[in-house]
């Protein structure tokens, strides 16, 4: 009898350090994959004062859709948490739409060089961020999935692991997914 509870006892240690590595691992991977984010959005940030500088030089009447993007711009880079983030980030890119369908109305601005480079830059920064999301998003799943998950949500309230947020596009973003060149 007493081997017996000497194995389940040993079997449940095992299983807590399992479960409890798995934990770690699955935090670790969505902190590293926020970071990936992160940077992607840090590379937006640095392009988007260049971006409002050209488009300034052709749409003096437009001061307002340029303040719209900087204001976001601000906001967006001070936020920290995953869902603020991604609340302003959906705002940002909103602001970044309006400033280049205004683009359409000034054909001078739409075949200068530098403005054209950074609107290939911004599409395809554009693109990194969505695959950093997805990433973020499937990784961020995973976690969630063991945390609800029976045995290991017991872990979970043992050792404090709470639920991580989605990186969710806003919903004027859904509307109107692409920005089109």
């Amino acid at each position: 009898m007493g081997w017996l509870v000497l194995a389940v006892l040993i079997l449940l240690i095992l299983a807590l350090v399992y479960y409890y590595n798995r934990f770690v691992r699955l935090k670790n991977a969505v902190e590293e994959a926020w970071s990936s984010i992160d940077v992607q959005l840090k590379r937006r940030y640095d392009l988007i004062p260049n971006l409002v500088e050209v488009v300034k030089g052709y749409a003096k009447h437009e001061k307002e859709a340029l303040e719209r993007v900087v204001k976001a711009r601000a906001l967006a880079l001070d936020a920290r948490l995953p869902e603020e983030k991604a609340k302003l980030e959906g705002e940002l890119s909103l602001a970044l739409k309006s400033l280049f369908a205004l683009a359409e109305n000034y054909p001078e601005l739409k075949a200068n060089q530098n403005f054209l480079e950074l609107q290939k830059s911004l599409s395809e920064i554009e693109e990194q961020i969505q695959l950093a999301r997805r990433y973020y998003n499937a990784v961020v799943r995973d976690y969630n999935v063991l945390i609800e998950s029976f045995p290991s949500n017991l872990v979970a309230g043992l050792f404090g692991f709470k639920k991580k947020p989605f990186f969710e596009i806003s919903e004027g973003e859904r509307k109107n997914v692409r920005i089109s060149f």
